[in-house]
């Protein structure tokens, strides 16, 4: 059963842009908070960016400034804006669906997610 769905990736030169977006079925896309991780192979998955409720958001400190994370909450859908892209910023990128609030660095961390989509891949060439 097909729950959350990413799209928008690809291939794309350094300082380019792209914008993810990930698609929820009902009863998955969380009020509580949505987040976007990324995955290299053989690196543990890491927090990019997250919004809670009150459209409170959260960034890792590699994206800052250059990734804004936004919602459509009446079309459960869930954005990644992706702006001056770097090669380092190339990894398959999942969004998840938290159960509960998340506070502090909380949402940076996998465990606290139940739902997670299939991944979208972004490759960032130099």
């Amino acid at each position: 059963q097909v729950q959350l769905v990413e799209s928008g990736g690809g291939s794309v030169q350094a300082g380019g842009s792209l914008r993810l977006s990930c698609a929820a079925s009902r009863y998955i896309y969380s009020t509580y908070c949505m987040g976007w991780f990324r995955q290299v192979p053989g690196k543990e998955r890491e927090g990019v960016a997250a919004i809670a409720i009150y459209g409170r958001t959260a960034y890792a400190d590699s994206v800052k400034g250059r990734f804004t994370i936004s919602q459509d909450k009446a079309k459960r859908t869930l954005y990644l804006q992706m702006n001056s892209l770097k090669p380092e910023d190339t990894a398959m990128y999942y969004c998840a669906s938290a159960p509960y609030p998340l506070y502090g660095e909380d949402w940076r961390r996998p465990q606290n997610y139940n739902y997670w989509g299939q991944g979208t891949q972004v490759t960032v060439s130099s």
